[in-house]
């Protein structure tokens, strides 16, 4: 089959032959007809973030197509059938191999091509927003209740509303019931975030999100601040986000855009019950506690109705050739891309 093979950065990456993947127990192969551009693609590239063990080398983390081989063991999957799947690797190809409790159906109304933007970004918000930080699960640190009349909605921050995370987060956060903050850089990406149903966009480049969700909070029943906060930038936001907290409030850091080492002041948590967490998805198990295959179950569950009703919408702004690699990671670096950029194997 054809692939994308690399050396040592996203301008090294060719079209190339290598063999063809083969499923073992547990396994389907999927043909894929469009795979989906992340961000971990481009530090992979550089070296800085490597596949879990045993897991493809070839850079993709999702992708869309149709069964063409099932392996022992797998029920409930059958060859032909339309599918988007959560990969450890392996989808910038003609070919990959998963685990069938990492393949889940095309949403209804969707394309093919379209459902392969979906199970990074739905399996990421989903496990963070709701498994680890309760939203829409009646609970929430403390033992106050989500959505109660007297203390109102939750409110969440979501940093980078514009990006393919950000973007999805916000539109499950509001089909939650959720009050939902943002930040985003620059006049057409704040208009973005507005027209996704966020209730309060930040631009980070002229104001400060600590002040403006004080200000936002301030009359609140639950207190001033914020009861989740799904955070990409890590330790470069790490103190402002302390600061921007709501009494047993929760930090959950998805990324390290800003650095992986900050100073964190404890005596600002203790007052607050606060809490942080970080957690990261490729590296999970496929089945077992927090596994892979859970989160697929749940996602859906919950998170493919929404997406069938238009609740929450899925936006892709390129459709590439999968030949034309180099290209869609530099697109995806350069930051003008708003929305999912694919691409297109079949």
């Amino acid at each position: 089959m054809k692939a994308i093979e690399y050396t040592n950065g996203p301008d090294t990456l060719r079209l190339t032959e290598v063999d063809d993947p083969t499923p073992e127990q547990g396994e389907v192969v999927i043909d894929v007809a469009a795979t989906a551009v992340n961000r971990a693609d481009l530090l992979q590239s550089r070296g800085h973030y490597p596949p879990p063990p045993g897991a493809s080398e070839i850079l993709g983390l999702e992708c869309s197509g149709r069964i063409s081989a099932v392996g022992e063991g797998v029920e409930g999957l059958a060859i032909g059938d339309e599918v988007c799947a959560l990969l450890a690797g392996g989808g910038y190809a003609e070919k990959v191999a998963v685990p069938a409790g990492q393949v889940m159906p095309v949403p209804a109304g969707l394309t093919l091509h379209e459902a392969a933007s979906l199970p990074e970004v739905a399996c990421t918000v989903w496990s963070n927003l709701a498994m680890t930080g309760g939203l829409g699960r009646g609970i929430l640190a403390g033992d106050a209740h989500w959505g109660d009349q007297e203390l109102g909605a939750p409110r969440v921050l979501i940093h980078g509303g514009a990006g393919g995370i950000g973007s999805h987060a916000i539109q499950v956060c509001r089909a939650l019931g959720a009050r939902v903050a943002t930040t985003a850089g620059g006049p057409e990406k704040v208009q973005m975030c507005r027209d996704l149903g966020a209730d309060l966009v930040i631009d980070y480049r002229d104001e400060d999100f600590v002040e403006t969700v004080t200000e936002w909070t301030e009359h609140d029943a639950r207190g001033r601040g914020v009861d989740l906060i799904l955070d990409v930038m890590g330790a470069k936001y790490l103190e402002r986000n302390v600061a921007s907290l709501a009494p047993d409030g929760r930090i959950i850091v998805i990324g390290l855009q800003g650095g992986v080492k900050g100073e964190l002041n404890l005596g600002g948590l203790l007052p607050k019950r606060a809490g942080i967490m970080a957690t990261n998805l490729r590296a999970r198990p496929v089945d077992g506690p927090g596994g892979k295959t859970g989160i697929c179950r749940e996602v859906v569950d919950a998170v493919w109705p929404l997406v069938s009703a238009g609740d929450v919408t899925t936006r892709v702004s390129r459709e590439i050739p999968l030949a034309q690699a180099a290209d869609a990671l530099a697109l995806l670096e350069s930051g003008d891309s708003h929305g999912k950029i694919l691409l297109t194997v079949s």
